[in-house]
Formats: C-alpha cells, sequence, structure tokens
C-alpha cells in the first residue's frame, strides 16, 4: 500500500515524474506470465456427462435418449479421435492454451455487426465528488489516468493481477518483497503455497493503440504502440492530438485539458455522412467499404484511427436515467462512435462515464481492471481540479480534424449502414431492476451462494414467464489459465427446474422447509459448477475445440454436432453475466440470439441489479417483473416466511 499513501503528494509536477505512472509495483507485471498453469484438456467422458447433465432439463424422455445415444457413440468413436488429436495438438503448443486460436477464429470470423451483437459496456460510477463531474475535467482526468495505466503496465509497473483467498498472507509487502526474488519459471508455484492464484494478463496490451480491422471473412487485430495521439469523437466529427510527447511523457495535464476545451467548443457542424455508421456494418460490407475508403486518399486518416491510443467519445446531452444511461454506453447513436477500437471511452454532458469494448481481444477481467485502476486514480489523484487553468496554447496546431474524402458510393454505404443500425436499434429494449430486500449479506447468513439465488430466479422467472425452461449461459473467466479466456456455466439444471417447478406450479404442496432445501441443493449444484468452470473443467469449450478441429481437417461433421438438442442448447436464450466492482455502476450487452434475453446483473451487500436487454419476441420488462417476484419469493422463504402465488 505504501505507493499508494503517495498519491496525494504528488501533485504539481512539470515535467516525467511521479505523474507518470499509477504505482510501481514491488513484483513485476508479468512475474507470474511464464509459470501460469495450462489449461487443462478435460477428459471425454466427463466432458460428455456434464454435457447430458446440462441437456437432461431442456429435453423430454425421447428427446434425452437420443441425445445420450448420440453422445455415447461420440465418446467411444469419432469424439474418441478428435480428443487424442486436440490433446496431442495442445502438448505441442505449451506456450498457449488449446482454446486461444478457435476462439479469436470465432470471434474475427462472425460477421454480425459488434454493436449490439458483441461489444458489451460498463459505466462508471459518479466522481464522488461531484464538483468532478464536469465532462471536461472528467475528460482530462480519466484520459490522464488511462495514460498512466497505459503507461504503468508497458513499464512493468503495474500490480500483477492476483486473486486472493487469503490476503492477509498474501497481499502482503513481505510477501511480494520475497516472491519477486522467485523466478518467473517458478513464481506461480510460489504465489500458489499462500493461497494466491495470479492470472493471466496476455490480453493487457490490446487495450491500446488497438483496433479491430474489418476484412473479408476474417478480420484482423491490429496494434502499433508507437502511435501517440488519442482520437476524440464528437458529435460525429473525428478529432487526433498527441497525448504523449516525444520523450515519451504523458502530455501536461493542463494542455490535454485546453485540446479537450477546444473539441468541446468547436462549432463544426456534424457530418452529413458520418464515419462511425460504418464500424456498425455488417464486417464482409464494411470490409468492401473500407477498402473502398483506402482507394479514395483516406488512408492517413484512418491509420490515424486505427492506431490512437484509444477513443474518447464526448456525447453533447447528459444522462436523464438508467435506461437512457444503458442505451447510451451501448450503442449511442451510431455516429460518434468506433465500435472497432480495444474500447471507446465515452463521456456525457454531465460527465457520467462509461466503456463499451470490443470483445475479440479480450474478456471482461483485463477491461474491469483497467477501469478500476481508472476509477481509483482519477477520483483519489485527479490530474485537474475544478480551479485548474487549462494551457494557455494554441489547441488549434496541435488538435487536427481529420478529413473524410467520400465518394458516392460511400455516401450510399454510410446512408444504408445509419438505416440498418437505426432499425436495429429500434428494435431493442433494455429496462432494469433494483431489488432492495436484500442481498450478499443475507444469503451468506443463510449460507446459500448469491450467484446461484441470482441465477435461479432467472430461471424461475422464464418458467413463469413462459412455461418451459431453455438453454442459459453465464459467463466464467478461465484466466487463472495461461491464454485462458472464458468458459460456460450452464445455470439451467434439473434442480434448478425442480425448485422452480416447486415456486410456480405447486406451491401448495410445498412446505417451507422443503423450498429451503431446493434453494439449498440449487445453490450447491451450481457452486460445483462454478469451480469446475473455473478450473478449466466445463465442457462447452472442449467441445468447440473438438468441432473446430473438426472441421479444420476436413471431416465431415460428427452427428452429436448435428443433433437439434446441441443446436438448441447453444442457442442460449437466457445470456447472462455478472461483475462487481466498486467503480462499476451498471453493465450489460444486447441478446446473443433474436428471441433471447442479455442479462447483466450484480448481486451487492444489500440489493440485487439487474439489467435486461431484449427485442421484439420477448417481452423484457415483464421478464424482470417475474425475476422481482421470484427474488422476492426465494428471500421469503430463505427467511422463513410462507409464501403465496
Amino acid at each position: 500500500m505504501a505507493a499508494r499513501q503517495l498519491l496525494p503528494l504528488r501533485r504539481g509536477y512539470s515535467s516525467a515524474g511521479a505523474g507518470e505512472y499509477l504505482h510501481r509495483s514491488v513484483v513485476p507485471t508479468m512475474h507470474y506470465q511464464k509459470s501460469l498453469p495450462r489449461l487443462p484438456v478435460p477428459k471425454l467422458e466427463d466432458t460428455i456427462r456434464r454435457y447430458l447433465n446440462a441437456q437432461k432439463p431442456l429435453l423430454n424422455d425421447d428427446q434425452f435418449r437420443k441425445t445420450e445415444e448420440l453422445a455415447h457413440h461420440f465418446e467411444k468413436g469419432i469424439g474418441r479421435e478428435l480428443h487424442e488429436q486436440l490433446v496431442a495438438q495442445d502438448n505441442q503448443n505449451k506456450h498457449t492454451s488449446y482454446i486461444t486460436g478457435p476462439w479469436f477464429d470465432m470471434y474475427l470470423k462472425a460477421r454480425e455487426p459488434l454493436v449490439l451483437n458483441f461489444n458489451p459496456f460498463m459505466s462508471f460510477n459518479p466522481d464522488p465528488k461531484s464538483e468532478y463531474n464536469d465532462q471536461l475535467i472528467r475528460a482530462t482526468n480519466m484520459t490522464v489516468s488511462a495514460l498512466r495505466f497505459m503507461k504503468t503496465f508497458r513499464a512493468g509497473y503495474l500490480e500483477p493481477e492476483v486473486f486472493h483467498l487469503n490476503p492477509e498472507k498474501s497481499d502482503t509487502e513481505i510477501f511480494k518483497k520475497i516472491i519477486r526474488f522467485v523466478p518467473s519459471s517458478l513464481s506461480w508455484f510460489g504465489a500458489y503455497m499462500v493461497n494466491a492464484y495470479p492470472l493471466d494478463m496476455s490480453q493487457y496490451f490490446r487495450l491500446f493503440n488497438s483496433t479491430r480491422l474489418p476484412k473479408l471473412n476474417r478480420d484482423e487485430l491490429y496494434t502499433d504502440e508507437k502511435a501517440k495521439h488519442l482520437l476524440v469523437l464528437r458529435n460525429g466529427n473525428f478529432y487526433v492530438f498527441d497525448v504523449i510527447d516525444r520523450d515519451g511523457n504523458i502530455l501536461k495535464p493542463s494542455e490535454i485539458q485546453a485540446h479537450l476545451k477546444y473539441i468541446l467548443s468547436d462549432n463544426s457542424p456534424a457530418p452529413a455522412f458520418p464515419l462511425g455508421y460504418l464500424s456498425t456494418e455488417n464486417r464482409d460490407t464494411w470490409a468492401l467499404l473500407r477498402k473502398n475508403l483506402m482507394d479514395n486518399g483516406n488512408e492517413e486518416a484512418l491509420q490515424k484511427v486505427d492506431s490512437a491510443v484509444f477513443c474518447l467519445s464526448l456525447d453533447d446531452f447528459p444522462i436523464k436515467d438508467f435506461v437512457h444511461l444503458s442505451h447510451t454506453m451501448l450503442h449511442g447513436d451510431g455516429a460518434n462512435r468506433w465500435y472497432d477500437k480495444s474500447f471507446n471511452l465515452i463521456i456525457t454532458k454531465d460527465g457520467t462515464a462509461g466503456i463499451n469494448f470490443e470483445h475479440s481481444w479480450g474478456d471482461g477481467v483485463a477491461v474491469l481492471r483497467f477501469q478500476n485502476e481508472v476509477f481509483k486514480d482519477s477520483t483519489k489523484a485527479p490530474a485537474v481540479s475544478p480551479q485548474s487553468q487549462p494551457a494557455s496554447i494554441d489547441s488549434s496546431r496541435a488538435v487536427q480534424k481529420l478529413d473524410f474524402k467520400l465518394n458516392d458510393a460511400l455516401k450510399a454505404g454510410i446512408t444504408k449502414a445509419k438505416q440498418k443500425f437505426d432499425a436495429s436499434i429500434e428494435a431493442l429494449s433494455l429496462n432494469l431492476i433494483q431489488f432492495h430486500e436484500g442481498g450478499k449479506d443475507l444469503l451468506k447468513q443463510k449460507k446459500v451462494s448469491p450467484d446461484a439465488v441470482a441465477q435461479l430466479a432467472f430461471q424461475m422467472a422464464f418458467l413463469r414467464q413462459y412455461n418451459q425452461t431453455v438453454a442459459t449461459y453465464e459467463s466464467c473467466s478461465t484466466a487463472a489459465f495461461k491464454h485462458g479466456r472464458t468458459e460456460t456455466i450452464r445455470p439451467a439444471s434439473i434442480h434448478t427446474k425442480r425448485c422452480s417447478e416447486a415456486f410456480v406450479r405447486e406451491l401448495s404442496k410445498h412446505s417451507t422447509e422443503e423450498l429451503q432445501k431446493l434453494i439449498v441443493e440449487c445453490s450447491k449444484y451450481h457452486g460445483r459448477l462454478t469451480k469446475e468452470a473455473a478450473m478449466g473443467q466445463g465442457f462447452d469449450r472442449h467441445l468447440f475445440g473438438l468441432r473446430y478441429l473438426a472441421l479444420s481437417k476436413g471431416i465431415a461433421l460428427p452427428d452429436l454436432y448435428q443433433d437439434q438438442a446441441y443446436a438448441r442448447l447453444n442457442h442460449n436464450i437466457i445470456s447472462t453475466s455478472t461483475l462487481s466492482s466498486p467503480a462499476v455502476q451498471l453493465g450489460g450487452f444486447g441478446p446473443v440470439v433474436s428471441d433471447g434475453f442479455g442479462v447483466g446483473y450484480q448481486v451487492h451487500d444489500d440489493w440485487i441489479g439487474c439489467n435486461v436487454s431484449s427485442y421484439p419476441a420477448r417481452n423484457g420488462k415483464e421478464y424482470l417483473q417475474c425475476i422481482y417476484k421470484s427474488l422476492e419469493d426465494i428471500f421469503n422463504v430463505l427467511k422463513g416466511k410462507k409464501i403465496s402465488n
């Protein structure tokens, strides 16, 4: 903690020095990377057993028998061969994980637009000091903090990301001083001895100077760490200015503030054909339009966009409420975003801030760490204050407004992209609830898993609303392994089905004690699934890897994958993701299928928040009412109260 104590003292710097870094970690950032354990390839029989357990609640007896037969046939035959090949391939590639290649491919080959389909958002809490929520002040402070994060990471000074099971022993100065002398090839084991789990940080470098380039059939990730400029979008116009000087130091905060003030007071009209819409297009369509842009003399301008440190989007309106916040951060107006950048830092007129990020390069863990550090630094050690004066410099010389030369085909392409974007936004509904009758504290006191209860409520709600149990997805990080990405937890189980049916259909037949038992049963099973997924022992990525291998070798797709039940299990009607952090107010994402719900949720100490996206095929508002009723019922039962329908 010593380094954090110095923060308030490090102001008034005029050149490089303390202000360049967030902190200087005793342990180098990548100290554990070399010795991280490898993501295990699960045993095939475990995968098949887990797969069938996930199928059971979704199928009737006849359907299940057929699926079971196909699964066992796969396990004994072609599946076994593919599994052995996958294991052999994995043993030859010890520098990475078996899921890395297939997972990048899955994202980069997808042709759907990034917006709504892939890019999630996480919005920041407001600055506790209200006068710091001014748009210019917050944009300056967050930009400087983001640059400090970048410099701290690149210098190897960023604290390694470690999951501490026993922080009293492992999150101490003495432990850090010892572990830094343990060679990188062994350091993970040293941390493991004190119950600390270092996490993979291989994704972090893509946070900055990175973008996803549209290409026919498969996009490319591009990074140019030499670029020193920031991309700023306002009113659909593109601006760039250097934020790192020739010596690699961060530009003085007062100068960054001056340049941002200049952009905020620029009264150029919005472009008639805003380029931002192109990044909302189908990837193949966009790839062809991009080629046209390049051929039409825009290569240099696009290079500036692609290589910029990150994209700062400044919106000219305040936020009305949480629903408006979600719409703004998830998709905005389409003109004032560049969805291909690794992330857009969005700041509205009233200083509300959020991040919309491209998902192929990395997962929530890396982005959340970035958000946590930026929030902490910009609120506890802000670079400028409401009293700060912007530097008196000529920003018109430093800030370049990018001009794009558009021919008729490009204008038509932008117009069409806007029409498609507007139509998809028109179809999207976002709704949210806050449940204030309990949270983590009460659930832990009752010895049930908070996450299990939230997931049970989603199952119960869907049964109440639509009278069925459907494929459900919960994301779980596998960052405890080298190049780990995510694994799927399958929250819909025979246990949640049994419990939901008892609450929704057969309430009168069960005593409160019996209902409590059913909840505990769900909690235990969900806890087991979560632990398995985090340890790389789910079934989804393994089956995905085997399927990918079959296709890449030109082998006919095995019957297991042609089973309707397989397709149905992977048509995730309820797609869920959770995170909680002192920096984040709210997160969300679009439904992953047209008849689905996208459920972002947070279980806090004494309340539960839930943010649901949907298209017209589903009623999100009603689903949330059913979730609220389910949470109410579960909490009342846990409190020993009698409930009624």
